[in-house]
């Protein structure tokens, strides 16, 4: 055996692992890019021949597919955490707010904490939440109250007294 059959089979076994963490974290970035350079080098550096080379590079599709197989297998368990399968519903109670969640700020009045241009901060009851002005500029230190809820989206008025 060569030595340039030596650095074949290493680059052919570096392309498999280089490709197998880009399946286990997508994202065609540098391991995969590098995994597949180190796959075609290992082809080119162990074939003896075209014909050889080609027989080779089926071999390793049906290779990758395995792996591939495999990791969709493993990542599609409940066991393993998967990066791309989101296995939880967001509801209200774990971050995610909805309109009718909403709906009980209507009324309540506050502070401007930035300027509303139309968009900003405003303090209700101690908390802060982002806010829409009804349209008008108000400064920051000006006395608002929630109007309505649209879109997911907390619309004020300035207080006139």
């Amino acid at each position: 055996m060569t030595t340039l059959e030596i650095i074949g089979i290493l680059l052919l076994i570096a392309g498999f692992v280089l490709v197998g963490i880009e399946m286990m974290l997508p994202g065609f970035g540098l391991p995969g890019i590098s995994g597949i350079l180190c796959l075609v080098g290992g082809i080119i550096l162990t074939a003896d021949s075209v014909s050889n080379g080609i027989v080779m590079a089926i071999v390793v599709v049906v290779i990758l597919g395995v792996m591939l197989a495999v990791v969709m297998t493993v990542l599609g368990s409940k066991r393993m955490k998967s990066p791309i399968v989101l296995r939880e519903d967001v509801k209200g109670e774990r971050g995610f707010l909805g309109v009718a969640d909403l709906e009980y700020l209507v009324g309540r009045e506050g502070m401007a904490v930035t300027d509303l241009r139309p968009s900003g901060k405003g303090n209700f009851d101690g908390i802060d939440f982002d806010i829409l002005s009804d349209g008008a500029y108000v400064q920051k230190g000006t006395k608002i109250r929630i109007t309505k809820v649209k879109d997911n989206k907390l619309i004020v008025i300035k207080v006139t007294e």
